[in-house]
């Protein structure tokens, strides 16, 4: 705690934004006062908020019956400004633990740790590189109507698809302003900024480096954006397919693999050739991505994002230097060997959509799994090889043993309760599309 009370200190905080993460990905939490933050006194939670639907409810049997409280201990290493706060005021993410210290299964950031540590038990560390796309929208207070591009310095909405455009980026240039200037003072160290294909959509790069910290700073930055976005009159969203004639947007994810001894990357070997374990590792995200789908498409919507031909991938296949296939190989020197996961949207929650990344790979290695041949070819003329809907997903997830064993089953249970709650209630809604061609012609 000395860290976070020398940082309240220097920064003259008057409050503390103390979250968790839910499986959504959203920041649940309390709103503290420095003097009683500084007291000591640890956080209680509702355990049931963290699988609290994005629409407010809360699956029936996901916790135990008695709805008891959990523990929120502050991560020293997460302590931050709240740069758009108007009094100076810190965030700190916590752990979730029972009242005898053993932690909460069912909690992210916990999914994550315990993935980690298999890792660790093996003497390996992952290195994680994420890159999010969102978009820019108008605002739109009526949810029935579409989205549509936010007007730029020209007073014109973007039209056509602008990819890697400066210009198209430059129309934005206060609102980016103000995004990197959060940025640095939340030290979240973002990279690259480029144009995607989108009308008005936008793609940050991270740098490489631990995956816990990379999904706080994840978790933090999605924040960040929006709050930006609002003090310019628009929206920054992070679904799937926001936009019908749009692409969607993904959180690709870069992964290696080093020695923690050594230092040096597992997936290369010593005469600079790939290593067995570099192609174990393909093989298991081969054979346990698409069981992991509720991770990697946790909502109705994000299925919308996943099909043919809209720089998106329907399959598990694999290629160097593919961007056609749901696993490529960038090309890279071989001390930077590394495979990325282009199934994930943005719309997932980063601690498991990490988790579950790492986790088809130790899989893939443990089990000495063998991939398939590299594809050379354009990867949208094979079939689907990934769920098309949520509920098949959910399906092949709850009977997914070895996934169960290395995420938790409690947390598996818990969270395809909350992923079921979810679509029965979107199940529910009749759309604009039944009314317009069922409702005369049937």
């Amino acid at each position: 705690m000395d860290r976070i009370t020398e940082f309240l200190r220097e920064h003259r905080i008057t409050e503390v934004e103390c979250t968790v993460p839910d499986t959504t990905g959203i920041a649940r939490g309390k709103i503290i006062p420095r003097s009683k933050f500084e007291a000591g006194e640890n956080m209680r939670l509702p355990q049931a908020v963290l699988v609290q639907t994005v629409t407010g409810e809360y699956p029936e049997d996901a916790t135990a019956p008695t709805d008891p409280d959990m523990i929120c201990v502050p991560d020293p290493d997460t302590i931050r400004l709240v740069p758009w706060a108007v009094d100076p005021t810190a965030q700190v993410i916590h752990d979730c633990v029972h009242f005898d210290g053993s932690p909460v299964e069912i909690s992210p950031r916990y999914v994550l740790r315990r993935i980690l540590s298999l890792y660790k038990e093996k003497g390996w560390k992952p290195v994680i590189a994420p890159e999010l796309e969102f978009y820019l929208v108008d605002m739109n207070k009526d949810p029935d109507l579409p989205l549509q591009p936010p007007v730029g310095r020209t007073g014109r909405p973007e039209i056509g698809r602008q990819a890697y455009s400066i210009e198209a980026v430059n129309e934005f240039d206060p609102l980016f302003e103000d995004i990197y200037e959060y940025c640095d003072l939340q030290e979240l160290e973002v990279d690259t900024l480029i144009h995607e294909v989108g009308a008005a959509q936008m793609e940050i790069n991270f740098l490489h480096g631990d995956a816990l910290d990379l999904a706080d700073r994840v978790f933090m930055f999605k924040r960040t954006v929006r709050e930006a976005a609002l003090r310019h009159n628009m929206y920054a969203t992070f679904m799937a397919k926001p936009m019908e004639h749009e692409p969607g947007s993904a959180m690709h994810m870069h992964q290696s693999i080093v020695d923690e001894k050594t230092g040096k990357n597992i997936f290369t070997g010593e005469d600079g050739k790939e290593t067995p374990l570099f192609r174990n590792y393909i093989a298991g995200l081969q054979a346990y991505m698409p069981s992991m789908m509720p991770i990697f498409a946790p909502f109705v919507n994000s299925y919308r994002r996943l099909s043919r031909f809209t720089a998106a991938p329907i399959n598990v296949q694999w290629g160097i230097d593919n961007r056609t296939v749901g696993i490529r190989v960038p090309s890279s020197s071989p001390a930077a060997r590394r495979v990325e996961n282009r199934v994930a949207g943005v719309d997932c929650n980063p601690y498991l959509a990490m988790a579950a990344t790492l986790a088809c790979g130790y899989l893939g290695m443990t089990e000495g799994l063998i991939p398939t041949e590299p594809l050379t070819t354009d990867g949208y003329d094979l079939p689907y090889e990934l769920p098309r809907n949520l509920e098949e997903a959910m399906t092949r997830m709850q009977v997914c043993e070895p996934i169960a064993d290395v995420l938790g089953r409690p947390f598996v249970n818990a969270y395809l309760q909350t992923k079921e709650l979810e679509y029965e209630t979107f199940f529910r809604v009749i759309s604009s599309w039944e009314r317009r061609h069922l409702l005369l012609h049937v």
